[in-house]
């Protein structure tokens, strides 16, 4: 047997705890019962508790808590093998690895903040499909559709100006690239997200990425960089900036943000157009529009999974609970106090035979006592009323005493 979370499993440390916890505050209790009065008085009136079917109230609930534990630590025993459906998007995204991408209005610079947040996007995507195209003057497919997100991200980090010798920017190229690496055949919506700063030196971009949309695919952009431009700096061989980069009349060149571009493009895309922030706020949205879009089947394989059993936990502490609530606090004291009556009706009336059978032993000899001539049946009938046996005993002297008197 194995858990799924077992982690819920330190729940069942706090068990202890609790139990001292609770026999601590039922001493107490107890305590301060026996200060209320009278120990007798607080005996009686406490006569029909429970006490007994307490404790298992209280040793049933226990278990409740301790089962509830192991159920949210999903147990498994047994396997099984399933076919499991990978579902979401397909996502490329198109890194512009340009010159210009090395302007620092954006620390470090442009293209390395591009980078952190395309890495950021794979960790939230969560079970998209995701695929890499870079771009400068040329374009190609740094890696196809995948969903293994930790090499995606070894490639990633690889992104550099120098990966492509052609210089400038073609996005339309990139474009046409990207849609090569989406499969026509899934009926998962297909994305594209384009990162650069929107420098496009293609003439053609808008109407590449009006045949892509009219294919269904959906533009996301994000704008790295200023409108009022930064220069683009120059490394030697050992990575040290060595100075800006300058067009042909020894002017520094300046790296503009081209937002209108970057919004026709959305635009056309029936996307969003983002423009990079400090704190990447922008992914966010970007997120949670991805997650609006149509998922459908990526791709299928089979596992082996262990059959979770918390249902039966789950099973013996519903019982559990109900056979505590079944528990009455107080004991019915009904055949007690039937018992009760009995004896004293008993003994009421063994006290009342003893009484009378006295009462007949006096008058008979108070009878006896009379002379012969003056017992007469005043005297008998003006006595107490006797029973069979004593009138019996009455004659029985009578009889003698006539014997002997004559």
């Amino acid at each position: 047997m194995n858990f799924a979370e077992p982690a819920f499993l330190y729940g069942l440390i706090l068990l202890p705890a609790v139990f001292l916890f609770v026999l601590w505050a039922s001493r107490r209790k107890q305590a301060a019962t026996s200060r209320l009065g009278d120990p007798a008085l607080v005996e009686k009136l406490s006569a029909t508790v429970n006490w007994r079917g307490r404790q298992w109230q209280m040793w049933l609930w226990f278990l409740v808590l301790a089962l509830l534990i192991l159920a949210l630590a999903r147990p498994r025993w047994g396997s099984e093998v399933q076919v499991v459906e990978q579902q979401g998007v397909q996502v490329m995204v198109l890194l512009d690895v340009s010159q210009s991408m090395l302007a620092e209005d954006i620390k470090p610079n442009r293209l390395s903040r591009a980078k952190l947040e395309i890495a950021d996007l794979m960790n939230r995507l969560g079970g998209d499909e995701v695929g890499l195209v870079l771009f400068s003057g040329a374009s190609f497919i740094q890696f196809p559709l995948t969903s293994d997100y930790a090499t995606a991200r070894d490639f990633l980090d690889s992104a550099r100006p120098s990966v492509i010798s052609k210089p400038g920017t073609a996005i339309g190229d990139a474009i046409r690239t990207a849609m090569t690496g989406l499969d026509p055949n899934l009926a998962s919506q297909k994305v594209i997200v384009l990162v650069t700063d929107g420098e496009d030196f293609d003439t053609d971009t808008l109407d590449t990425a009006q045949r892509a949309a009219d294919e269904g695919v959906v533009f996301y952009t994000i704008g790295f960089g200023s409108p009022e431009g930064e220069p683009i700096p120059v490394y030697n061989g050992e990575g040290e900036v060595t100075g800006f980069k300058k067009d042909q009349q020894g002017e520094v060149v300046l790296s503009r943000l081209d937002e209108t571009t970057l919004q026709r493009i959305a635009q056309i895309g029936n996307g969003q157009y983002y423009r990079a922030s400090a704190d990447g706020h922008e992914l966010d949205a970007l997120v949670s529009e991805l997650n609006k879009l149509q998922k459908a089947a990526l791709s299928s394989q089979f596992e082996t999974r262990g059959i979770e059993r918390f249902q039966v936990f789950l099973l013996v502490a519903l019982t559990a609970m109900i056979a505590r609530e079944l528990i009455p606090d107080r004991v019915k004291q009904k055949s007690r106090t039937a018992r009760s009556v009995f004896r004293r009706r008993s003994r009421a009336e063994t006290a009342q035979s003893t009484a009378s059978g006295q009462q007949s032993t006096v008058s008979n000899q108070s009878l006896a006592s009379y002379p012969e001539g003056t017992r007469s049946q005043d005297h008998v009938s003006s006595g107490p009323t006797l029973t069979h046996g004593s009138a019996h005993l009455l004659k029985g002297r009578l009889a003698n005493n006539q014997v002997g008197g004559s």
